[in-house]
This record gives C-alpha cells, structure tokens and sequence, in this order.
C-alpha cells in the first residue's frame, strides 16, 4: 500500500517515514511549500528522505496558503476575533489538498506525523478521530475538521508512542539528522509567535485607538488597538484601577476594549458555527468539550440551532473566546466534532 506522508523536516515526521516504512508501506515523502520559509526543513526532509531511501516531492502551494490561511488570520483579528490558523490549515491544506495531491500520486493513504489515533470503532461503525495516549502533546483538537470520509485513508504513525523521548531515541538509533531537532513554534508563519509584530507588517488598515470601557460603562482610557488584546488578558492593559482589571469582551462595532472583574470572564455557555461533525449525532446531545487546545475538556450538551449549536457546560468555563474551536469528545476520548465560537 502506498502512502503520502507530509514531512515537515522535524522529528516526527521523520520517525514517521521510518514507522511506515517498517511496517512494510511504500512510503512517498512530500514537504508543502506554504509560506516561502522552508528552505530549511525541505533540506532536512530530503536528507530523511535519501537516507531512508524513499522519494521525496515538493508541492508549492504558497498562494492557496496565503489566501485559505494567512489572508483569514489577518481578516479575523481586524474584525476583533482570534483565530486557530492551525484548524484552518489542517481542514484546507494537510487534509484538503494534500489528500487531493495523494490521489493524483495513486497513493491509498495520507498520513503525517500528528499525535492523534485513528480507529476503527464498533460503536459508531466507522473510521474515527480518538485523542493520543500522549496526553499533553495530542492534537485532535486541531484536527475535528478532517471530513469523516477520509478518515479510513489516513495513518497516525506515531499514535502507538506515548512518550516524545522515544521517538527521538528511535531517530537517533536510525541515525537520523533530525533526532534533537527543535519541536517548531506554534504558529509556523509567525516568526517568533510575535503575531502583533506580523499583523502590524501585513494589515492594510492598521489598528485604530479606542476606548478601554469597563463593563458598567465607565471610560477608564485609550487601547492601542484590538488587535494587541485577547480575551483573559491582565497584564499590558495599562490602566490602574480599585481592583485587578481583565480584559472581558472586544466590542469590534464600537472598537471598544471592555474589562472588569476577573468573575465576568466566566460563563456556562456559548455558540459555535462552521461545524463538522465526524460521526452522526442526535440534535441535542452530552459530550466533554474542549473551548483551547490547553484547556481541560468539560461535561456539556450540545444543541443544533440553525446553522450552528449552543454548547451548554455543567461548570462555567473561563475565557470563552470568539474565532477560537470548541471541539467535542465522547468519554472514550473520540472526537464527535466541532466548531468556531461565534
């Protein structure tokens, strides 16, 4: 069976070769060109690539890259949202046209080096989605927007590890040049994870002053702009006031920043749309869901209302944040889909 493996140039993915490779797959390595900046990992991948002696491509895919992901990022932080570009990324690059460019090389499967499990389940009767043994680096929650479809054509190499330390020591006894590779920075395209910094450089219109309101309705000052301000935030408000103030809400109408008490940052409910679910569910249903990559999943019922669904927790959730996905699991840890906070 052949496979279209996306090499990154870093450890994982490069195990990943090694892992299909063993198990007897013909294994294609492929790097995307996304953003112009990859000199780097192409090298190290091709350098896997002939040491494992597999073929490796290059697909340039800048241009889609920039209008699907980066274009969105930029657009989503003017209108006072805060996106998860690596949700975008995966729904329209790794698992969208990358599964298009496995088909065009006849290749049966896709796979990539993400910690994440895919199954077959009895229960739902189909391929599914389940979290990573290796609890703080799973990645399920970035990947609730892979269409249920191609789940039965894709490998997780690496979901039968659960411990980072032994896919390095594996690189290393393989001889691998990537085996103390740095793990890459969360957001690939911003250097450094300035993203201000970035979308200063890229936005057209740059940011406006505003209010700083406190939730009562007091002007308590002046923002420097919505996009230097997250939902959460404390530190860098730059206003002195009775008691600790946050940042509770970001009134893109009005371009306002509104803070107050820690305690308003708290709430049991939300709305998502955008949603994909990767197995059947009932209109209204409980789950554990998860509101941040970081955050712990929590008890819920969901329920469809028109083109998306109110998320109701049995414990208030700290934060709730627009542009940000609310992904849903079952209690053995499957994902049953997800959506973008509203």
């Amino acid at each position: 069976m052949k496979v279209l493996l996306g090499m990154s140039g870093g450890v994982d993915s490069s195990v990943s070769a090694l892992i299909l490779q063993e198990k007897g797959y013909e294994v294609v390595g492929c790097t995307m060109l996304l953003f112009g900046e990859e000199g780097k990992a192409i090298e190290d991948a091709k350098k896997v690539c002939k040491t494992l002696g597999i073929p490796h491509y290059t697909f340039d895919l800048k241009h889609e890259f920039n209008c699907y992901v980066i274009q969105k990022f930029i657009n989503e932080y003017k209108q006072a949202r805060t996106p998860n570009p690596c949700v975008e990324c995966n729904k329209k690059m790794k698992f969208g046209m990358f599964y298009e460019k496995a088909k065009e090389l006849d290749c049966d499967y896709i796979a990539t080096g993400h910690y994440a499990k895919i199954e077959f389940s009895k229960k739902y009767n189909q391929y599914v989605l389940r979290k990573s043994e290796e609890e703080k680096k799973d990645q399920t929650y970035f990947l609730y927007n892979i269409p249920k479809e191609e789940l039965a054509h894709i490998i997780f190499p690496l979901q039968e590890y659960s411990n980072k330390g032994e896919i390095r020591a594996l690189a290393l006894k393989k001889g691998l040049d990537v085996a103390k590779k740095k793990d890459s920075q969360e957001i690939c395209f911003v250097e450094d994870n300035d993203y201000q910094k970035f979308l200063l450089k890229h936005m057209k219109e740059k940011p406006k002053i505003g209010n700083i309101r406190l939730k009562t309705g007091e002007v308590l000052g002046k923002h420097k702009g919505l996009i230097n301000y997250t939902i959460g935030q404390r530190k860098g408000i730059g206003i002195s006031y009775s008691y600790p103030l946050y940042v509770v809400d970001l009134d893109y109408k009005n371009n306002e920043v509104i803070v107050g008490k820690e305690e308003d940052l708290y709430s049991k409910k939300l709305f998502a749309k955008d949603l994909n679910f990767q197995v059947e569910v009932e209109n209204e249903f409980k789950c554990l869901a998860k509101i941040r990559y970081r955050a712990k999943e929590a008890k819920a019922v969901v329920r469809k209302s028109g083109e998306g669904v109110e998320v109701e927790f049995e414990e208030v959730q700290r934060a709730i944040t627009k542009g940000q996905s609310v992904v849903f699991y079952d209690e053995e840890g499957i994902v049953l889909g997800g959506g973008v906070i509203s």
